[in-house]
Order: structure tokens, then C-alpha cells, then sequence
């Protein structure tokens, strides 16, 4: 089974952290979640309601995290999990994130990014001549860092797997397990 890294932060999406938390948990997977700090991230819930042009966040559960960004051996990890909320906005500038994503993307290991988790390999430039999905307002800034931009609930390019955001996480989880169980990772 994999040993997968999740990198998260305050304000991260708390469907879009659990979700790939709990499920790769059921594989048989370990899950390392690493953060700015060894601090418990406060997750926020998004939601969409009727009358509102966007959607709404409200405070939501808090994640314990197990490492932080500085301290992460990305040579440890098999695969990578970039969820979306408000956190890859500003995890994206941090030089230790930066490390860690390149890592995984020069070595052609599983990345899955869920809604503006797509940010962060976007704004290294690791997106250029890729399919990715996003949350749809997004689409501008995936196509501006010179990605094809997909809008659809699982996209697939090559080992990389990305969605829309939590609406999509039952088809992004089965398209990610099998790309990790076809990564051909050791036991």
C-alpha cells in the first residue's frame, strides 16, 4: 500500500480534506497530513445556497496534522493530495510546499488535486500542456498557467487526477485509487 502525503492549511475545504483522508484510510493506505505547522487546521464547510452568487463557508471541523511542510521527506511518499478550500491560495507561496509538489511531478508520481487545490501546481508552472479540473471560476487561471481546462467531476492526465470540488468526490476517489493502484506501488 501507498504512503500518501496530503498538504493542507487553514481555511482548506473540510469535505475536500476528509474525504481523500477517510477513503485512502480504507484502501489500506497511509495518510501523512502536513500543514504550515504541527497545529490542528481549522477547515471551513462550502456550500452552495440559493440566492448567493458564490458560495458560502462556515467554520467546520478541525484536522490534526502530522507534519509540517518543513519537516515533509517527499522521497517518503508515493502519491500527493492537494485539496481545495482557501488553503492552496496561500500554501502555493510557501518554498517548502514548492519542494514537495515538484518532487512528485518530476517523478511522474500520483497527484490528485480537488477544486483550488489545482492552484498550487499551477502557480509553479506544473499544469503547462495538462488537463485539469477546478472549481469553474478557476478556468481563466488554469488556462493562464497553460492548462486545458476540464470541467468535469474526474480528469485524468496521465498520473495526475483532479475534480470541480466535493460535489465530484466519489468519481475523483475512484479515478484516483485506480491510478495509485496502477502506479505499481510497493507493499
Amino acid at each position: 500500500m501507498a504512503k500518501v502525503l496530503v498538504l493542507t492549511g487553514d481555511a482548506a475545504e473540510e469535505l475536500d480534506c476528509m474525504y481523500p483522508v477517510f477513503r485512502l484510510r480504507e484502501g489500506g493506505h497511509e495518510v501523512v497530513v502536513a500543514a504550515p505547522t504541527m497545529r490542528a487546521v481549522k477547515l471551513v464547510v462550502h456550500d452552495f445556497e440559493a440566492g448567493w452568487d458564490a458560495y458560502t463557508e462556515k467554520p467546520g471541523h478541525q484536522l490534526p496534522v502530522d507534519l509540517a511542510f518543513a519537516d515533509v521527506r517527499p522521497e517518503d511518499y508515493q502519491a500527493l493530495v492537494i485539496p481545495g478550500g482557501r488553503a492552496p491560495e496561500y500554501i502555493r507561496t510557501d518554498p517548502d510546499v514548492a519542494h514537495i509538489v515538484r518532487h512528485f511531478f518530476s517523478r511522474d508520481l500520483p497527484v490528485g488535486t480537488i477544486c483550488h487545490g489545482a492552484q498550487v501546481p499551477a502557480a509553479m508552472g506544473l499544469l503547462r500542456g495538462r488537463a485539469t479540473a477546478a472549481s469553474p471560476p478557476l478556468r481563466a487561471d488554469m488556462e493562464q498557467a497553460g492548462a486545458m481546462f476540464i470541467d468535469g467531476p474526474d480528469v485524468v492526465d496521465g498520473s495526475m487526477v483532479s475534480c470541480r470540488g466535493w460535489p465530484d468526490l466519489p468519481e475523483w476517489s475512484r479515478a484516483f485509487m485506480r491510478v495509485l493502484e496502477n502506479a505499481n506501488v510497493p507493499a
